[in-house]
């Protein structure tokens, strides 16, 4: 067995119809791995809140490495307004959060959606304002704690997502 380089490697690199918002994210770790995390799965493109640490941000740019020049971003500054011109783009808004209606994300057919907007919540509060969305999504966890760093579930979500979308044919 021989362990490869990033050299010996190449992936097919594909895009899926899938975009990230993240809801005041603060930390500049978290932000360089959304971005680190999408490119990796092929996501769209991402928006952060404007008060989120920025992509000068010395942190964010050693843990996104080179990967804030592969994929789009933007940034917001009025979150309600976002979510709903995404709507009205035709994106389904769905929630990585914990909710009374929240589905397990290996229960949840993600294939019936065009446009999925993956919506991330702070990592204090959760998601500023859960009444935009259209589905939460919740990863069952089985240890004491109910809850794990936001960019640790966007890769378990990522990963479920793409998994079941390559299985369509047009991706």
């Amino acid at each position: 067995m021989k362990q490869l380089t990033h050299n010996d490697v190449e992936n097919q690199q594909q895009k899926f119809p899938i975009t990230i918002v993240c809801d005041a994210i603060r930390t500049p770790e978290n932000i360089g791995m959304c971005f680190r995390i999408s490119e990796s799965f092929g996501v769209e493109k991402i928006y952060f809140h404007e008060n989120s640490p920025s992509i000068e941000n010395r942190k964010v740019i050693n843990t996104a490495r080179n990967t804030i020049n592969q994929i789009e971003y933007q940034t917001y500054s009025e979150f309600d307004q976002l979510i709903q011109e995404l709507k009205q783009k035709g994106n389904t808004i769905i929630g990585i959060e914990i909710t009374d209606k929240s589905i397990d994300i290996q229960d949840f057919d993600f294939k019936k959606y065009e446009k999925i907007v993956l919506l991330l919540g702070s990592e204090r509060n959760g998601i500023e304002n859960i009444n935009l969305v259209d589905e939460t999504i919740a990863i069952p966890m089985y240890g004491r704690n109910s809850s794990m760093n936001v960019i640790h579930s966007l890769a378990i979500t990522l990963y479920e997502i793409t998994n079941q979308l390559k299985i369509k044919s047009n991706y």
